[in-house]
């Protein structure tokens, strides 16, 4: 082995209910046996649709791990996987599998400095990466990392007549994996035998807030004990129609597209690309679906700003059926049952609004539509239940394969997050602390003791989030733990709940909440782009950039509205009494938010403190010296002038 983790005895005594057969190959070999006329994925590719069988699967998988034994990979390496969602890349991670090695997945947009700590920590051997682009940021830094002895990749485009060394292309490794498996009938059966329950299927990545992301280890044991939780709750069916285009280092795609889907038989279905991807879903139609709140809210946006430019009678149509709807909703969550002629009202609009925009959005068949990551604003999650779409939250975290707490179909609440699927155990204890149990948990952290020993305690996960439960029982997240802080008298906070609060809003992409040690509240807002500049349009503000924008004084009115609104709902000691608009929006590239866009404090503070000294000292306005970035990698300064604003204690 060349790295070490919990040993297979060792495992065997924390999870005794798992059999050592059972891992996600043989699963793999079981649909293709017993079903094999079943599509496993669909990819569209220059608009057309191919279909691969569960047959296929398993041929390209297996000719695969036979590749890359041939290269020297085995048990225990670990490799990189980079690019967007694409099935060669499933199938590499399946591939190393087979070998017990160990697939690393990276965010498609990772920058070259943060591969390179990825493949430092971890030891990699070799990488397998989508296309040019991923391949050539590889490049940029392998000449710091002797360690890595082979990049495969998967479109040839820009590659086929100038490939770096040690390169070439996935379909090449397939052909002499093909050859291999020809010439030896017996490796097939061997290949399919080598994994077992004990090995890590996946080694996934804390988000790294306040440091360097530590990695997660998921074994086949841990994924599928999540994956038939899941399913015993409800929260899958099999055979779903499932569209993979979440980021394929975050734990929620390996768990639907991967685990649950070999699992329950899902067709996933892959689109062309990131930017045909809502195109794409409306061909797909899936029956299960998942956005974080963030896109939901972008999906509300984007309705708004096209029935703002349809003719006059449609807009009046929207606007009765939609209010008539969300006011129905938030009846039913009171407990009111609707009348019959509500009810056939309701028909009625979906006829005409509800069912031709579900179809426009590509969701005419989602039967179970999630969220989660953060808490949904209100007004989205009641639209789109309203829209006559199921939509339930749930929680989870890398640690637990994403899958531990959900909204039944019936238990549906603004404030809460669920209850625990069968087999997994909840408790909040003294501290507050939600902690979980189950064999949905993972055994430890990659190489790091330390942080093993703080998170698992007497075989319980401890999640690091403040939560607590409602009177019907449901779970109720307050926020991290480590994100409690005091201001100057002593009042406690959690950041992350007032900035969860102020996310509600469409104009707000991000903020960040100032006040630890200080005498009141203050918050630095990045508005939504889109959603302001739509709202500016309508009301004849002009506007250049988005720089431009964020300084307006009728945004800084709009903005300080969203907070007074906030501030209505929170203690006089929890008022925010100062805002500042920036003139940009939080970039990962920066290093400011995480690629799942969680907010690193330590590093606003460092770039912002200009700012933050400002508001604090009374300025009215100041000069910002922002730093930039050009793409030659040169970096610069641009003056900025940033307006502060002194917020109403109560709106209106």
């Amino acid at each position: 082995m060349r790295h070490d983790h919990v040993t297979d005895e060792t495992t065997a005594a924390l999870h005794p209910n798992w059999k050592v057969n059972d891992h996600l190959i043989a699963i793999l070999a079981r649909n293709a046996r017993d079903y094999p006329n079943g599509i496993a994925m669909r990819e569209r590719d220059r608009g057309i649709w191919h279909e691969l069988t569960w047959p296929d699967y398993l041929d390209v998988v297996l000719a695969l791990a036979a590749g890359f034994e041939e290269e020297g990979i085995g048990h225990g390496d670990v490799v990189l996987v980079v690019g967007d969602n694409r099935p060669q890349l499933y199938f590499a991670m399946l591939a190393l599998v087979c070998l017990r090695a160990v697939p690393s997945p990276a965010y498609p947009d990772a920058q070259p400095s943060e591969i390179l700590a990825q493949m430092q920590r971890e030891n990699i051997c070799a990488a397998v990466a989508e296309d040019q682009e991923q391949v050539d940021k590889i490049e940029n830094v392998r000449g710091q990392w002797d360690g890595l002895r082979a990049i495969y990749y998967d479109d040839p485009r820009g590659l086929t007549a100038a490939a770096p060394e040690g390169a070439q292309p996935i379909e090449a490794l397939i052909k002499r994996g093909r050859t291999r498996l020809a010439g030896d009938p017996a490796l097939r059966d061997d290949l399919l035998a080598r994994p077992n329950v004990h090995d890590p299927a996946v080694l996934l990545h804390s988000s790294g807030t306040t440091g360097a992301p530590k990695g997660i280890p998921l074994k086949h044991g841990h994924v599928l004990a999540g994956v038939r939780y899941a399913a015993a709750a409800g929260y899958f069916r099999t055979g779903e129609q499932h569209m993979a285009y979440l980021p394929m280092a975050w734990v929620g795609d390996f768990a639907f597209s991967i685990a649950a889907a070999l699992e329950l038989r899902f067709t996933v279905n892959i689109p062309e690309n990131q930017e045909t991807a809502l195109h794409d879903l409306r061909e797909i139609a899936p029956t299960l679906y998942f956005a974080s709140p963030r896109a939901w809210s972008g999906m509300l946006t984007r309705i708004q700003v096209g029935i703002a430019e349809t003719t006059g009678l449609k807009r009046r149509l929207y606007d009765h059926f939609m209010s008539f709807a969300i006011r129905l909703e938030e009846a039913k969550m009171e407990g009111k049952s609707p009348s019959l002629l509500q009810k056939l009202w309701y028909r009625l609009g979906d006829l005409v609004i509800y069912g031709p925009i579900r179809d426009q959005l590509g969701l005419r068949k989602v039967e179970r539509p999630y969220t989660a990551g953060e808490a949904i604003g209100e007004d989205v999650f009641l639209y789109f239940r309203a829209l006559g779409l199921n939509l339930r939250q749930f929680y989870g975290q890398t640690e637990n394969c994403a899958l531990a707490v959900a909204q039944s179909a019936e238990d549906i609440s603004l404030t809460t997050v669920g209850r625990p699927f069968p087999g997994i155990e909840l408790k909040i204890d003294d501290t507050g602390e939600i902690l979980i149990r189950g064999d949905n948990v993972f055994d430890g952290y990659f190489q790091n003791e330390k942080a093993t020993a703080e998170t698992l305690r007497d075989g319980w996960l401890c999640t690091g989030d403040a939560g607590e439960f409602a009177d019907d029982g449901q779970l109720v997240v307050l926020g991290r733990l480590s994100e409690v802080v005091h201001k100057a008298d002593g009042t406690r906070f959690i950041p992350t709940y007032l900035e969860n609060r102020l996310k509600f809003s469409p104009n707000i992409r991000d903020v960040c909440i100032i006040g630890a040690g200080r005498e009141f509240l203050s918050a630095i807002v990045c508005i939504d782009f889109s959603a302001v500049g739509q709202w500016a349009q309508e009301r004849g503000v002009p506007y250049t950039s988005y720089a431009e924008l964020s300084q307006r004084p009728e945004v800084q009115t709009l903005i300080a509205g969203e907070i007074a609104h906030l501030n209505n709902a929170v203690p006089e000691s929890l008022f925010i009494r100062r805002m500042v608009n920036l003139h940009k929006e939080f970039d990962p590239d920066d290093g400011e938010v995480t690629r799942t866009r969680k907010l690193r404090r330590n590093v606003i503070d460092e770039h912002y403190k200009a700012i933050i000294d400002a508001v604090y000292a009374g300025e009215r306005s100041l000069d910002y010296e922002a730093r930039i970035t050009y793409e030659t990698g040169q970096t610069g300064t641009l003056t900025r002038h940033l307006e502060i604003t002194d917020l109403p204690e109560r709106e209106g």
